[in-house]
């Protein structure tokens, strides 16, 4: 026999099953969670020893060398690079049917380019705000671009935040 069902309970398909009547879209997750029933497994970075350790370090070194009030004052920046057909992860959205055919009906194709154009977004962050986004349509940026577009940016908004008084953390 083995032990008792836990999850996929007659109970819990009839929910299921009654929600998948009233939605269009079939988010998994979200009746998962919704429902309490999901097991899955969280990921997570695995750190090498190095690398903690380095992270220890430079964590001790912000202690060290600068008081609160002074991490205040930092403006932290990134930059991402982005798809514009967007991310789509076909396990989170699901259209169930009987047939291919009905799925296709319901949206189940959803059109994708074979080289989709990127753009990059640079943005910066502090304890008081979130400065200009800047966009590169082009996808990438070399340093030229970066101190022509960027650091203009994060200077002007790193003096209109502090005036003359803050650190720029660029990227780690």
């Amino acid at each position: 026999m083995g032990r008792p069902r836990t999850v996929r309970t007659a109970a819990n398909i009839q929910k299921v099953k009654q929600r998948h009547d009233r939605l269009r879209i079939f988010p998994c997750r979200k009746i998962a969670r919704d429902s309490r029933i999901s097991r899955r497994k969280k990921k997570t970075a695995k750190n090498s020893e190095a690398q903690k350790a380095e992270r220890l370090k430079f964590a001790n070194w912000i202690r060290t060398n600068f008081r609160k009030e002074d991490t205040l004052r930092f403006l932290f920046s990134d930059e991402k690079m982005f798809d514009i057909d967007g991310v789509h992860n076909s396990q989170n959205e699901r259209i169930w049917a009987p047939s291919r055919a009905d799925a296709d009906v319901k949206g189940g194709i959803r059109l994708v380019q074979k080289f989709p154009k990127k753009v990059m977004v640079w943005l910066g962050a502090c304890s008081k705000g979130v400065s200009p986004l800047v966009i590169f349509e082009n996808g990438t940026v070399d340093h030229e671009q970066y101190i022509q577009e960027v650091l203009p940016v994060a200077l002007k908004f790193g003096n209109d935040m502090f005036s003359d008084n803050w650190t720029f953390q660029q990227d780690g």
